[in-house]
């Protein structure tokens, strides 16, 4: 996707955004997607993205890809070692599997099962050490089951996933809720991931933004009260956020996947935080 000669980001930005071009509302065509994101130039981009994001079921009508994948599974914990060694048979670059807690009456038993499917995966060879597995946890206030299933999450050394926003209006977690969801995987020490709803640098009407998130999360970590942190995610004067640490937040939170790499490209920029 990139070559030695074009720039490296600092680490605030550097692989920031899983590119997610066929996921909705941007649904670009696989084989469009697969072009634009090996084709990504440095003035488009190319060090801001990490991963290629598609489905397990999408594998196939990728064969000799050449690009870091994050592999979302569609199905349950029993279809976690297939996609990995599909990759492997495939010779796909597998970066990251991400899947779904379903079984909302349990997700900590969900969780368990997942966390067995992923061991198991890794001790017949399909999935290696290093590829890191998110498990995303629902959009519901984190209550008495929800913090089990993160426990479980955290034990085994896999990561969270947040669902930040959707297609409609009320997929957007409220700031508060969002707040806690960061708090439970720093408390944790999990890092984790975002998707969805964070096409923007910054907090706007309709949904968060990334560099609010980024600052909401190094500030947690230093221990700033819940509040503060609920009014850095709430807040949408950008000098306000990027004089706070965002570097160290990387530690935590990884990326996030974003259908579209041209709108947060042309936020950091108008921002003056890329060139």
């Amino acid at each position: 996707m990139s070559s030695s000669s074009e720039p490296v980001l600092d680490d605030r930005w550097a692989g920031l955004v899983d590119d997610a071009a066929i996921f909705p509302p941007g649904d670009a065509p696989l084989s469009e997607a697969t072009a634009a994101f090996t084709a990504r130039t440095a003035a488009e981009g190319a060090g801001l993205v990490g991963t290629f994001v598609l489905r397990d079921t999408d594998l196939p009508q990728v064969r000799g890809l050449d690009a870091p994948l994050s592999v979302v599974v569609t199905g349950g914990a029993g279809q976690v070692a297939g996609p990995a060694a599909l990759c492997r048979r495939l010779g796909l670059r597998l970066a990251g599997l991400e899947i779904a807690l379903r079984d909302l009456d349990d997700l900590a038993g969900n969780a368990r099962r997942v966390v067995a499917a992923v061991d198991a995966a890794r001790a017949e060879g399909s999935l290696d050490e290093d590829v890191p597995v998110f498990v995303e946890l629902p959009q519901t206030e984190p209550g008495h089951s929800w913090l089990l299933a993160a426990d479980e999450v955290a034990g085994a050394e896999l990561r969270l996933k947040l669902r930040t926003g959707g297609l409609e209006a009320h997929q957007v977690p409220s700031a508060a809720t969002l707040a806690s969801w960061i708090d439970a995987a720093l408390d944790r020490e999990t890092p984790f991931k975002c998707t969805a709803g964070l096409h923007h640098a910054v907090r706007h009407r309709s949904g968060h933004g990334f560099v609010n998130v980024l600052a909401a999360t190094g500030l947690a970590f230093d221990g700033a009260a819940p509040d503060e942190v609920v009014a850095t995610l709430e807040e949408r004067d950008a000098d306000a956020l990027v004089g706070l640490d965002l570097t160290g937040a990387r530690r935590w939170f990884t990326s996030f996947g974003s259908c579209s790499v041209a709108e947060p490209l042309a936020d950091l920029r108008a921002l003056g935080l890329l060139p």
